[in-house]
C-alpha cells in the first residue's frame, strides 16, 4: 500500500483516535531533541499502516553510489519496493545523478526514505563537481564559530537541495593522538572544550535547517591507532579518563539538541570486555550508556556494518541484529536486508527483544522524518543543481573559512607580509611537484618571479644545483605539496631529498615555506623552526593555496591557531597574527557587498560584443575597497578562436598609455617637486626652445587644450609612390644602422626618431585655447622625463613606480619577454607594416619610436593595470609606500576648466554624468577618472565608491575600421552593472 493515497484519510483518523504506538515519545514536547519536540500526528497515522516487517525495514538504511549502471540503479529500486527500507546513504557519484536517483526511490517508496550522506566537509566528500569546505582540523584553528555555524547551515542547505535529510558530522573525536590513522584531519583538534564548542556551532547551523547533524564517533575514536575499516582498535583507558576526555562533547552536543549520534566500532574493555565485540554491538555501551547513563532520547546510527570492525566477525544479517540488540536505532549500511528482517523477527519471537522496544525506534525514525519535512516530500528541482551547489556566496563563505584557518607559526623580523617589492628578488619553489602549482600562480598576481619544481624523485645532484642557483634571490617562497593526508603514509609522504633541500635552505637564505597538507606532517620537516616563516594551510586545495598566496603578500592577514601540539617547536594555540588590505585581495562580489548574480549580465554585455563581432575577446577586472572581485576572461585572442583568453594575457593598452607612463612619471616628478604644471614645455624640453611649442603650458598640454596639433601620420613620409620603403627609413633585416625593431622582419633607421620629433616642432600650434584631444605631447613626454631625472624612460617608470607595484606584465615590447601566446594580437595592418600586429604596438608612430613612447605603446593584463590604478585611487600610497606624494594624483583627477574643459590633467573624466552613451557609466560620478584605448581598453577609478575598472580588448582585430565597440558601449555598460549590483 502506498502511503501517500492514504494521507490525508489516515491523519484525520490519528488525529480523531489519538492513539499513539509509543507513550513514551509522543508527548515528549520537552526533550532537547528537535524532532521530538512536537507531536506528529503524521507519524502516527503513517505508522498505523505499516506490516511488521515494514516497521524493522524502517530501522534498515542501504548503501547507495551514482557512479555506478542502470542494472545497480534499478537493483536499489527492488530493495526500495521489495523490502520498504526505512533510508539510504549515498557515497561516490555525482550530485545531479544522486538527486536524480533520490527521485526514483522516494517516488516508489511507500514512506519516504530518509536520505544521508557522509559530508564532514560538504559534498564534496562524496560528490563530483561540488564544494569542499575545510576539513575539521582547519576548522579547529577558527576562532570565530559564527563562520562554521554558517557553515554547518549551508552545508544543510546544499544537502536539502539535493534530497539529503542527514549529514553524518560532525565529528567530535578528540584527536590526542598523533598517529591516529583514521580520524586526524577529521578532527577539530585535541582540546576537548574547542572540539567541543566548535562541534556546537556546525550542529547547530544544519539543525536550524531541519537536517539532522550526527556525531561520531561514539564514544570517542580519536585516540587510537588502528582503522577501523579494516580492524577492531582497542581502548584501554579508565572510565575517568572516558568520562573526563572522550564522553565530554558527546554529553554536552546531547545537552544542547543532538539530534543523532553514530557509534563507532572499537573495543572499550573497561565498558564491555567481550572478547572481538565492537561497541557498535554492545548493550553495555549502548543501552546502557548511552541511552540509560546519558539518557540520549535522539537517533543512534551504527557505524557502517560492512566495516571490518565488525564485518569480519559476523556474516551480513547476523552483525545488524546483534547491532539492533546493542541499543541502536538505524542499521547503516545493511548489506543483507531480507536476512536482517528474518534474523530481527526471529529475535523478536525469542523474546531477545520486543515487538514495543522496535516500535519505539520505528515512531523516533518517524517523527524525525516529519521534522526533516519528509511528510510533505516533493521531488528534488533537477534544473539548475550544479549552480546551486556552487553559488558565489557559498564560495566566499569557504574563503572566509580558509582565511580564518590558515596558521602563520613563524615570522621573523615580521617577514610577512612581503613588503617593498622593488628591493627583492623573489624565486617561487614547488616541493613535491614538478607542475606548476595553485600557490605559485597566486604568488604571481602579486609580482611574477622564477619558479622552480622539485619532484619527488629528484636526485641529490640535482638538487645541489638547484639550491646553489636559489642563493641568487633574496627571498625563497617553497610550497609543499602533494603529502599524504593520513598518519598511516609514512612520514605524511616527506622524502630524504625533500628534508635534505628544505633544510639546506632554509639554513642558506630567508625562506618561507607554506605547508600544504596534514598539520602532523610539519613535525616531519627538517629544522622548520628554522624558516623564515611557517604557514600552516592543513590540506592542499586550489583555495587554501590562493589564500595562502594572499597572506604571503599581505591581500589577507593570517588569524589561525594550531588545534594540536605538533612538537616542542608548534603548540596548541600557537599561531601569528598579520593585518590584512596590505595589498590587493582577490575576492567573490560578496565580500563587498554584491550578489554575484547580480552581475551576471556582465557576460552577457561581453558575449554580445563578441557575438556581433565587435571584438574577438576581453578581460575584464572590477576592484572595490583593494578587493578584487570581478576577473573574467572572454572569447579568443582572434575571430579564429585558436586561442581562448585568459586574465594573464597582454593587451596592447593603447592610449591607456598615456597615464599609465607620461602621466604617471609625470606626477611623480610633481610629488618630488621637480615638475610643475604650470611651467612650459620649454622649461623641460630643450628641443622645444626656440619653437612654437616652447610657451605652451603644461597645464594647457595635459588638459588637451593647448592648440597642438591632433596627430601626425609620421609613417607616411616614409612611403614611396610605388608603395615601398624610401632607402634610409626601413629595412626588412636588422643591422648596426637599422637595429629598432618597428614590427616582424621590419627595423627603422637608428636615427630616425629625430625626425619624429622635429616634425612634432614643426608642426602647427592653434591660437585658439579650444580642446583638441591630441597624442603630441605624450609623444615629447618620454624626452621630457629623460630630461629632468637623467634616466632612460622605461627604467624610470619600472624603478619608481612599476617594480614597487609588482606590475610585472606592464612592459613595452611584450616579445622581448612574453611567449606570443601570452600577446593578444591586435590589426592586421595592409598599409603601414602589412602583417598581423602581434607583440609589436598597434600605433604606428610608437612603433616608429621603438614601441616604446609616451602616448602608445605599453602593454599590461588587467591584474597589473588594476595595480596601478588603485595606486592613482589610493592618492599615490600602495602597499605602505608613497610613490607619488603631496596628493598629486587627486589634484590631477580634478577638472581644470570646467565647464569649458572637462578633462583633468592627463585623465579623461565623465562628459556629461549620468548620460547613457557618454564616455563613462551612466552612475559614474563626476569625480572619476581614466582614459580609454583605441585598441579597446579602458581604465578608470571611482574615488567616491573606491572603485577600479579595467576593459581591455582587441576590438581593432583584424581592421580598425570596426567600431561596433562604440556603438555598443560595451565597455561603459559593464561598469554600469556593477554600479546597479551594488545599488
Amino acid at each position: 500500500m502506498n502511503y501517500r493515497l492514504l494521507k490525508s484519510g489516515l491523519m484525520v483518523l490519528a488525529m480523531v483516535s489519538g492513539l499513539s504506538m509509543v507513550n513514551a515519545q509522543s508527548d515528549g514536547t520537552d526533550s532537547k531533541i528537535p524532532f521530538l519536540q512536537q507531536k506528529s500526528t503524521w507519524a502516527d497515522s503513517v505508522f498505523k499502516t505499516m506490516s511488521e516487517e515494514e516497521r524493522i525495514a524502517q530501522l534498515i538504511m542501504i548503501p547507495v553510489y551514482s557512479n555506478r549502471d542502470k542494472a545497480y540503479e534499478d537493483s536499489i529500486a527492488q530493495l526500495v519496493e521489495q523490502y520498504k527500507v526505512g533510508g539510504l546513504i549515498f557515497f561516490q557519484g555525482g550530485p545531479g545523478r544522486q538527486a536524480s536517483m533520490t527521485n526514483r526511490y522516494q517516488q516508489i517508496s511507500n514512506v519516504p526514505l530518509m536520505v544521508s550522506i557522509d559530508a564532514e566537509w560538504g559534498l564534496g566528500m562524496r560528490l563530483d563537481s561540488t564544494m569542499s569546505f575545510p576539513y575539521q582540523m582547519a576548522l579547529g584553528g577558527i576562532a570565530d564559530e559564527q563562520l562554521i555555524h554558517e557553515m554547518g547551515a549551508e552545508i544543510a542547505r546544499q544537502c536539502k537541495r539535493i534530497g539529503v535529510n542527514v549529514n553524518f558530522a560532525p565529528v567530535v573525536d578528540i584527536n590526542n593522538n598523533a598517529n591516529n590513522p583514521v580520524i586526524g584531519f577529521r578532527s577539530f583538534g585535541e582540546d576537548k572544550e574547542e572540539v567541543t564548542s566548535k562541534a556546537m556551532a556546525y550542529m547547530k547551523g544544519m539543525q536550524d535547517e531541519h537536517v539532522l547533524a550526527n556525531a561520531k564517533h561514539f564514544p570517542g575514536h580519536g585516540d587510537t591507532d588502528v582503522d577501523s575499516h579494516v580492524g577492531l582498535p582497542l581502548i584501554s583507558f579508565s572510565r575517568e579518563r572516558l568520562e573526563s576526555t572522550e564522553l565530554y562533547p558527546f554529553r554536552k552536543l546531547m545537552n544542547n539538541g543532538l539530534g543523532s549520534v553514530m557509534v563507532a566500532h572499537m573495543s572499550i574493555p573497561v565498558l564491555d570486555d567481550t572478547p572481538n565485540l565492537a561497541s557498535t554491538l554492545s548493550k553495555p555501551i549502548v543501552t546502557d550508556l548511552l541511552k540509560g547513563e546519558m539518557g540520549y532520547e535522539g537517533l543512534v546510527f551504527t557505524d557502517a556494518l560492512n566495516m571490518q570492525g565488525v564485518a569480519k566477525f559476523y556474516p551480513p544479517g547476523i552483525v545488524d541484529v546483534k547491532a539492533l540488540l546493542a541499543g541502536n536505532d538505524m542499521l547503516l549500511n545493511t548489506m543483507d536486508v531480507k536476512t536482517t528482517i528474518v534474523e530481527v523477527k526471529k529475535a523478536i519471537a525469542n523474546g531477545e527483544i520486543t515487538q514495543e522496544e522496535v516500535d519505539k525506534r520505528v515512531m523516533k525514525v518517524l517523527r524525525a522524518k516529519d521534522w526533516q519535512g519528509l511528510s510533505d516530500w516533493q521531488p528534488v528541482a533537477m534544473e539548475g543543481i550544479h549552480e546551486d551547489l556552487n553559488s558565489s556566496k557559498a564560495k566566499y563563505l569557504n574563503r572566509q573559512l580558509v582565511e580564518a584557518s590558515i596558521t602563520l607559526l613563524r615570522n621573523e623580523e615580521e617577514i610577512l607580509p612581503i613588503k617593498k617589492l622593488a628591493d627583492e628578488k623573489l624565486a617561487y619553489v614547488a616541493l613535491g611537484t614538478d607542475e606548476e602549482t595553485t600557490f605559485q600562480r597566486g604568488l604571481s598576481r602579486y609580482v611574477e618571479a622564477d619558479h622552480f619544481f622539485v619532484s619527488k624523485e629528484t636526485s641529490l645532484s640535482a638538487l645541489e644545483g638547484l639550491l646553489e642557483e636559489l642563493q641568487g634571490y633574496s627571498k625563497v617562497i617553497v610550497g609543499v605539496h602533494h603529502l599524504g593526508l593520513k598518519a598511516s603514509v609514512k612520514n605524511f609522504g616527506i622524502t630524504a631529498e625533500m628534508n635534505v633541500m628544505l633544510k639546506k635552505l632554509i639554513a642558506a637564505q630567508p625562506t618561507v615555506v607554506a605547508v600544504f597538507g596534514n598539520v602532523y606532517s610539519l613535525d616531519k620537516l627538517e629544522d622548520l623552526e628554522k624558516a623564515s616563516a611557517v604557514i600552516a594551510a592543513y590540506q592542499e586545495s586550489e583555495l587554501t593555496q590562493d589564500v595562502a598566496s594572499q597572506l604571503v603578500f599581505g591581500g589577507v592577514g593570517a588569524k589561525g591557531k594550531l588545534p594540536v601540539t605538533i612538537n616542542r617547536h608548534f603548540a596548541i594555540g600557537d599561531g601569528l597574527t598579520t593585518a590584512g588590505g596590505f595589498r590587493f585581495s582577490y575576492v567573490e562580489p560578496e565580500a563587498v557587498g554584491i550578489a554575484r548574480q547580480d552581475l551576471d549580465s556582465i557576460q552577457g554585455l561581453v558575449e554580445q560584443a563578441i557575438a556581433e563581432k565587435a571584438i574577438p575577446g576581453a578581460s575584464v577586472l572590477v576592484a572595490k575597497d583593494g578587493k578584487v572581485f570581478y576577473q573574467q576572461a572572454f572569447g579568443h585572442h582572434t575571430y579564429e578562436e585558436n586561442v581562448p583568453v585568459q586574465i594573464t594575457d597582454l593587451y596592447d593598452l593603447a592610449s591607456v598609455t598615456k597615464i599609465s607612463t607620461s602621466l604617471a612619471a609625470l606626477m611623480e616628478l610633481h610629488g618630488e617637486g621637480k615638475f610643475d604644471e604650470n611651467n612650459t614645455l620649454g622649461d623641460y624640453l630643450p628641443m622645444a626652445r626656440g619653437t612654437n611649442k616652447e610657451n605652451l603650458v603644461y597645464k594647457d598640454i595635459l588638459t588637451h587644450q593647448a592648440g597642438l596639433t591632433s596627430w601626425i601620420a609620421f609613417w607616411k613620409n616614409t612611403v614611396r609612390k610605388n608603395g615601398s620603403f624610401k632607402w634610409f627609413t626601413f629595412k626588412d633585416h636588422q643591422s648596426k644602422r637599422f637595429p629598432i625593431k618597428v614590427a616582424d622582419n621590419l627595423y627603422i633607421h637608428r636615427h630616425y626618431a629625430d625626425k619624429i620629433y622635429k616634425e612634432i616642432m614643426k608642426s602647427p600650434v592653434s591660437s585658439e585655447k579650444e580642446y583638441v584631444y591630441s597624442d603630441l605631447s605624450f609623444i615629447l613626454a618620454p624626452k621630457v622625463v629623460e630630461n629632468i631625472t637623467g634616466m632612460p624612460f622605461i627604467d624610470y617608470l619600472n624603478e619608481t613606480i612599476y617594480d614597487h607595484l609588482g606590475a610585472s606584465t606592464l612592459t613595452f615590447n611584450p616579445y622581448q619577454n612574453y611567449p606570443v601566446d601570452r600577446v593578444v594580437p591586435t590589426e592586421y595592418d595592409s598599409l603601414f607594416r602589412r602583417q598581423l600586429l602581434h607583440g609589436t604596438v598597434h600605433d604606428e608612430g610608437a612603433a616608429m619610436l621603438g614601441g616604446i613612447s609616451g602616448h602608445a605603446g605599453l602593454f599590461g593584463d588587467a591584474n597589473d593595470l588594476a595595480k596601478l590604478m588603485q595606486l592613482y585611487l589610493n592618492d599615490g600610497e600602495y602597499a605602505g609606500e608613497t610613490l607619488i606624494k603631496g596628493n598629486t594624483v587627486s589634484e590631477f583627477g580634478k577638472c581644470q576648466f570646467c565647464p569649458e574643459n572637462y578633462r583633468a590633467l592627463g585623465f579623461d573624466r565623465p562628459r556629461k554624468p549620468g548620460d547613457p552613451n557618454g564616455n563613462s557609466a551612466p552612475s559614474a560620478p563626476a569625480s572619476s577618472f581614466g582614459h580609454t584605448g583605441f585598441t579597446g581598453t579602458y581604465a578608470w577609478v571611482d574615488p567616491e565608491n573606491r572603485l577600479v575598472y579595467i576593459f581591455l580588448s582587441n576590438r581593432v582585430n583584424p581592421t580598425r575600421e570596426n567600431t561596433r565597440l562604440y556603438q555598443l558601449n560595451t565597455r561603459t555598460n559593464v561598469l554600469e552593472v556593477v554600479y546597479q549590483a551594488m545599488k
